[in-house]
């Protein structure tokens, strides 16, 4: 006896209905105790501010205390190097060498602002990747130190760009 070819797809299909019911546990289709959770719950307005790690606030302390030092530094060398820069010649005279050497000098000396930038930026870091947030407390810390380093940097930039402008460096 031979089926008919019409009947070949509807045995095929009754076949894959029949292979999706294997047996076993499975899981129920009921409503699960996350899924009756209100997503619109509002979050606290004023969370905690919570309180800055020792550790990190002494860190941050230092960061700041080497960008001020820094900064003392770099303005002691600022004056000479102006009065170098005012005084100086043409280009590759020795004048204008004197010049360009303490506007280096001045260089190396803003790089002790830019490091104490990068450990904080670095301290933000490692307190991000320990914790995996921060508090509100540790944030306004890490900002604070941030932006009292980033003025300073921002004047000393200032100083270099104006003396490399009038030396043509």
């Amino acid at each position: 006896m031979r089926f008919p070819l019409c009947l070949a797809p509807t045995i095929l299909a009754l076949a894959l209905v029949a292979g999706c019911k294997a047996p076993g546990a499975y899981p129920s289709l009921a409503p699960r105790a996350a899924e009756a959770i209100d997503p619109r719950i509002p979050i606290p307005a004023n969370p905690s501010p919570g309180s800055v790690d020792p550790r990190l606030g002494a860190a941050l302390a230092q960061a700041v205390a080497r960008a001020r030092a820094g900064r003392a530094a770099f303005d002691r060398l600022a004056q000479p190097a102006e009065a170098l820069a005012a005084a100086a010649g043409p280009k590759q005279s020795e004048g204008w060498i004197a010049a360009v050497q303490a506007l280096s000098a001045l260089t190396a000396q803003h790089g002790v602002t830019t490091a104490a930038a990068a450990d904080v930026d670095a301290i933000g870091a490692e307190e991000i990747d320990a914790r995996q947030w921060l508090v509100p407390a540790t944030q306004a810390a890490i900002a604070a130190a941030a932006a009292e380093i980033g003025a300073i940097s921002t004047t000393q930039s200032g100083v270099l760009q104006r003396l490399g402008a009038r030396l043509g460096v």
